[in-house]
C-alpha cells in the first residue's frame, strides 16, 4: 500500500511600506486559515506610519501564532525587502502576498494540496477585488482573463506577486538570479517568472487558491497607470523575452482602467454616502 505523501508546510511572507491602512486585515487573514500557516512574516520597510504598531499588537493579541516581525532598514525597495522575508522562511513552501491582499480561509490548505505534486515549483491563482462592487463576479473575471492570458502563454505560466507560492527550493535555485531592479522599473513577480522559466521550474495556475486585493491601483492618474502598465514590457525587454502573447495582460490592464476607474468610483460614491446617512 502506497504511503500518502506529507502535506508540505507553507510560510506566508508579508512585505509592508506604509500600510498601516490593509496591514491588520491581511495579517487577520493569514491567521484565521482553516489550515494554519507555520509562519506568518511580516517584513517591514523603513514605515514610518503605524505598520509595525499595529503588528505588534497583533502579535501580543495572539501570543501563540507563529507571528514574525522582520525589519529591513537598509534600503528602500520592494525586492529586497520580499527577499528578507522569502530568504528567512523555513516553511516547503513560502507564500508571498502584498500587504493589502487578504486571504481566503482555505488558502492554505488549497497551497498544499498543489504541492502534493512534486514537479510543481510554483504556484498563483486568480484574486478578489473586495473594495469594489459585484466582488464575486469579478472574481469569476479575473479567473477567466487568467486563464485566457495562460492559454495564450502557451508553456510559460505567470505568478502574481498579490497570490503566489514558490517552493523552498524553487527560491533558493532562483534566488542569485532574481533581478535587483533598483531603479524600480520592473514587476518583480514578473521576473520571478522569467527566472523560474529559464530554469525549468514549473510554475501552475490554481483556481482554488483566492485571496482579495484591493483595487487601489485604479487610484492612479491615467499618466502612472499607464507607467504601472509598461512594467511588463520593461522586465520582458530586459530579459530579452520576445513572445509577444505574454504583453497581453498589459493589454488587458489597458482595456479595463477606464471601466474599472467609474465602477470604484461608484463604489466609493456610494460607500461614502451610506456613510453620511448613518452619522445623521
Amino acid at each position: 500500500m502506497t504511503a500518502l505523501a506529507a502535506l508540505p508546510t507553507v510560510s506566508i511572507v508579508i512585505p509592508a511600506f506604509n500600510e498601516e491602512s490593509t496591514i491588520r486585515s491581511c495579517v487577520t487573514a493569514a491567521l484565521t486559515q482553516t489550515v494554519p500557516a507555520h509562519e506568518i512574516i511580516v517584513v517591514d520597510n523603513l514605515s514610518t506610519d503605524r505598520t509595525v504598531d499595529i503588528v505588534t499588537e497583533l502579535q501580543q493579541a495572539n501570543p501563540d501564532a507563529p507571528l514574525r516581525l522582520l525589519s529591513q532598514n537598509v534600503e528602500q525597495g520592494l525586492v529586497p525587502t520580499r527577499n528578507l522575508g522569502l530568504d528567512s522562511a523555513v516553511g516547503d513552501v513560502i507564500g508571498r502576498i502584498d500587504a493589502d491582499s487578504v486571504l481566503e480561509p482555505t488558502w492554505v490548505a488549497e497551497v498544499q494540496k498543489a504541492f502534493v505534486d512534486p514537479t510543481v515549483a510554483a504556484t498563483t491563482g486568480p484574486v478578489l477585488y473586495y473594495d469594489m462592487p459585484l466582488r464575486r463576479f469579478g472574481l469569476r473575471a479575473d479567473d477567466t482573463l487568467r486563464r485566457a492570458m495562460l492559454k495564450l502563454a502557451r508553456e510559460y505560466s505567470f505568478v502574481f506577486g498579490s497570490n503566489m507560492a514558490l517552493r523552498a527550493t524553487a527560491w533558493r535555485a532562483i534566488r542569485d538570479d532574481v533581478c535587483r531592479d533598483e531603479e524600480d522599473l520592473f514587476h518583480e513577480d514578473i521576473d520571478i517568472s522569467v527566472h523560474l522559466y529559464d530554469a525549468g521550474l514549473r510554475a501552475v495556475y490554481v483556481p482554488t487558491m483566492v485571496t482579495g486585493m484591493s483595487a487601489r491601483r485604479v487610484d492612479d492618474s491615467p499618466r502612472d497607470y499607464v507607467s504601472y502598465v509598461g512594467r511588463f514590457d520593461r522586465t520582458y525587454t530586459h530579459h530579452n523575452v520576445r513572445n509577444r502573447a505574454l504583453r497581453a495582460p498589459a493589454w488587458v490592464f489597458l482595456a479595463v482602467y477606464p471601466i474599472a476607474k467609474g465602477l470604484r468610483w461608484g463604489h466609493q460614491e456610494l460607500a461614502a454616502r451610506r456613510a453620511r446617512q448613518t452619522a445623521s
